[in-house]
């Protein structure tokens, strides 16, 4: 099998402005002017301080939607160590006595490392369209490997082409040594080489990374999995519940598109059914149906929201079309709509419809090429290996490795063996796609899920649960 192998190695510098102030009960020891790509988890570890005490210094951090512009100057407070120290810098007998007591417990803290060994076992090929994505998937953890540097992290990165029809077992037996060093080994890519690996990483207590869809939850056999993917049935299943929760005032409409090829009036149906146990009244309407007929199917005195048995283009079309006349003759009609994933992959031609009609879209990811984020992660891919990431694809493969290598890396950097891919467990943003783990059987599955909305103020966020 063909290797590669690649070392990181990078040293923080530290700059700090010398004042001393103090809010609250949070002791300033000085202040730090934000610099290009810094994040709260690097300054914090360049302070020999906890992300939580930055955060409590700054509270503005803890706030929905913040990010570390450059420019900006955020406090740095004393760490616990060193506000019990006294002025000539010898502990007090007080600091004494909890340094006992903290060494009789045990460690619930999480504790740095400063290397983290990573293992690849992918189809790392040009040979077919699998390895053409999973070379660019690798790119970006590459990426990820260059990013977290900046903050002082370095990674021992080995990586083996292990593809379709290949014996993974004898890819693990060939470089044991290597592979059973590591912290976290992402892969494989074919179903029928999970359990081997699976069994590997549980006997040598390695995080073990599905990136993508693979057949079953291994997770549920194997405590140190971490299954990554979610399918789109998957998101459809979340969405309905939250949709109760985000459309509880609506009056909700659905479409009926007359599209046999579809399988969303699967959706349309157990929605249905659902609306009828809680006693939520909705209307039924159809492309077919006279204008007349299928205005009288919308409330004039409260919002509405559209929901289509369809994901597919040409009808979405259509109800634009339908909308469009009726919102014509309506004006104070209040619309929003909950389309599906594949709603991102028309973002070009339907935007400006989306704004118009407060779209909601259910998903795990979203590729958003006007975030500055994106064009830098995008900028550092094509100086990088002079090309441009495959653009007929969402999401973005190697955006996905970037941020999977920032969250996997960063996670273990910042927590080691705590680490468990907690919602407040994030040392890096993701870039394209967000996640967070919950407990399924021994091991842990990702359980993001988010709209992607777009307002008519022509803004849009996502909104995280």
């Amino acid at each position: 099998m063909k290797r590669h192998f690649l070392r990181y190695l990078m040293v923080a510098v530290a700059m700090a402005v010398g004042i001393s102030v103090t809010a609250q009960t949070v002791k300033i020891r000085e202040q730090h002017k934000v610099k290009k790509s810094e994040t709260i988890y690097g300054i914090a570890r360049q302070y020999g301080i906890t992300t939580q005490e930055l955060e409590a210094a700054n509270p503005e951090m803890r706030m929905e939607g913040y990010t570390l512009k450059k420019g900006d100057y955020i406090n740095i407070p004393f760490g616990t160590d060193q506000l019990v120290m006294e002025a000539g810098g010898q502990p007090t007998s007080q600091t004494s006595q909890q340094q006992q007591q903290q060494q009789q417990q045990p460690v619930t803290q999480p504790v740095s490392k400063n290397l983290v060994r990573v293992g690849v076992m992918l189809p790392l090929h040009n040979n077919d369209g699998d390895g053409m994505r999973m070379v660019e998937y690798y790119r970006g953890l590459l990426l990820a490997c260059e990013r977290v540097a900046i903050d002082g992290i370095t990674v021992d990165m080995h990586a083996w082409n292990v593809p379709r029809g290949a014996d993974i077992t004898k890819t693990i037996k060939e470089h044991k040594e290597e592979a059973g060093a590591c912290d976290i080994i992402i892969g494989p890519l074919y179903s029928d080489q999970v359990k081997p690996l699976a069994e590997f990483c549980k006997s040598n207590s390695i995080r073990h990374i599905i990136p993508f869809s693979i057949e079953g939850e291994p997770c549920k056999k194997y405590e140190t999995v971490y299954q990554v993917f979610q399918s789109n049935s998957e998101v459809e299943e979340v969405a309905l519940a939250k949709f109760f929760e985000r459309f509880a005032a609506y009056h909700p409409v659905v479409i009926d598109c007359a599209d046999p090829g579809s399988t969303k009036g699967k959706f349309t149906a157990a929605l249905r059914s659902e609306m009828e146990k809680r006693g939520m009244q909705y209307s039924l309407t159809s492309l077919n149906s006279s204008d007349a007929d299928f205005t009288r199917a919308f409330d004039l005195s409260r919002p509405n929201v559209v929901i289509l048995n369809t994901e597919k283009s040409p009808k979405l079309n259509d109800v634009f079309a339908k909308l469009n006349i009726l919102t014509e003759a309506n004006k104070s009609l209040n619309i929003s709509m909950m389309g599906y994933i594949e709603w991102l992959m028309y973002t070009k031609p339907y935007q400006d419809l989306y704004f118009k009609y407060d779209t909601y879209i259910p998903t795990y990811f979203f590729y958003n090429d006007m975030s500055k984020d994106t064009k830098w992660v995008e900028k550092q891919y094509k100086d990088k290996f002079n090309l441009e990431m495959d653009i007929h694809r969402l999401p973005r493969f190697g955006l996905t490795g970037f941020d999977h290598g920032c969250y996997f890396i960063g996670g273990v950097a910042q927590f080691g063996s705590l680490f468990k891919g907690a919602k407040g467990q994030l040392a890096y943003k993701t870039v394209q796609t967000p996640m967070h783990f919950r407990q399924v059987g021994k091991g842990l599955k990702n359980a993001n899920f988010m709209f992607v909305h777009y307002l008519p103020n022509r803004t849009i966020e996502s909104i995280n649960y």
